[in-house]
């Protein structure tokens, strides 16, 4: 077992890369509040990182702090000669792992030969997986992915994966037709550990999807034996849901937070990423309490860090 995995307790829980949600920012305050055992960035272009103007627009998503270690860079393509200059660039930077996505069923991926359209096509996932771990050297290299594509075909997919002997696989309990519409079926996860095992493969299983809490991940690794489990969702207005400490959070408290994510939000990506970006935080941050609706529509129009603090100093009837 390659890198900082091996010196991971187990179980360990680990928080989920989400497009436009786990930046630089969120990343920051969730490692305040409440840190997981491992962060991944938000999935990145390995072709859009090795062309100049692709590369300069890009690295702000792969900007870090040493809070957040140990950190792992999740990537995408299905250009095994990008993966592999891309390993190298992640290498780097000082990444502590890297995971390529090969399992997001986003369309404009898909048309790419990535994501979850990988599944269909073993022999090349197999090729980018070897690419990954030449560009990264003594980095670890990890592969998120899924049950399957339109149906399940993890007795397949997953030997094919465990050949190429990556340090960890992440298995999202659905396949890629499943989208989120369908409950995650977490007996596949156990069958997952149960492969590993009989193939005597040394590569980590972490599983994923539909996971409340901590309690629940926990008892989700006594059902299934996985190493890990990754929480995604769950993370949404709950800043502390890696702290086993905290207990219950009050609305002063979490509003407090949205406003000093919001103000990191800004320091950090000012015309680079957009203000909007924020919005989906402040409806999971404004949830659950009397009068919440309507601070959620004043906050869906706020434009700047400034406004939403004044929106919440008033809200809450004084100053921050």
């Amino acid at each position: 077992m390659k890198g900082f995995w091996k010196n991971l307790k187990k179980p360990f829980f680990v928080l989920a890369p989400m497009a436009d949600v786990t930046d630089a920012a969120f990343r920051q305050i969730i490692a305040k509040y409440g840190k997981p055992d491992v962060f991944w960035t938000e999935f990145v272009s390995a072709d859009g990182l090795c062309s100049p103007i692709g590369r300069e627009k890009l690295l702000i998503d792969l900007a870090y702090t040493e809070e957040e270690r140990p950190i792992v860079a999740q990537i995408f393509s299905s250009n095994p000669d990008n993966i592999r200059e891309t390993a190298k660039l992640i290498k780097e930077l000082g990444f502590d792992g890297l995971d390529i996505n090969m399992g997001c069923p986003d369309r404009t991926i898909e048309k790419q030969g990535a994501g979850a359209s990988l599944m269909k096509n073993p022999k090349l996932a197999q090729e980018i997986i070897l690419a990954a771990k030449e560009g990264a050297g003594d980095m670890p290299v990890s592969v998120k992915t899924r049950l399957g594509y339109n149906k399940d075909i993890l007795e397949e997919w997953l030997p094919a994966l465990l050949e190429a002997r990556p340090a960890v696989i992440t298995v999202h309990a659905r396949n890629r037709k499943e989208l989120s519409d369908f409950p995650a079926r977490w007996e596949m996860v156990k069958r997952a550990v149960e492969i590993r095992d009989e193939l005597k493969s040394e590569t980590l299983i972490i599983g994923n999807g539909d996971v409340k809490d901590i309690k629940d991940a926990e008892m989700k690794v006594k059902e299934t034996g996985a190493d890990g489990v990754m929480l995604g969702r769950s993370i949404f207005g709950n800043p502390f849901l890696f702290n086993r400490k905290q207990k219950e959070v009050d609305i002063k408290t979490r509003l407090e937070i949205m406003v000093e994510h919001t103000k990191l939000f800004e320091e950090l990506f000012n015309g680079k990423k957009n203000f909007a970006v924020m919005k989906k935080h402040y409806k999971a941050y404004a949830h659950g309490f009397i009068g919440a609706k309507e601070l959620r529509v004043e906050l869906m129009e706020t434009k700047n860090a400034k406004e939403v603090e004044g929106i919440v100093e008033k809200f809450l009837g004084g100053s921050l």
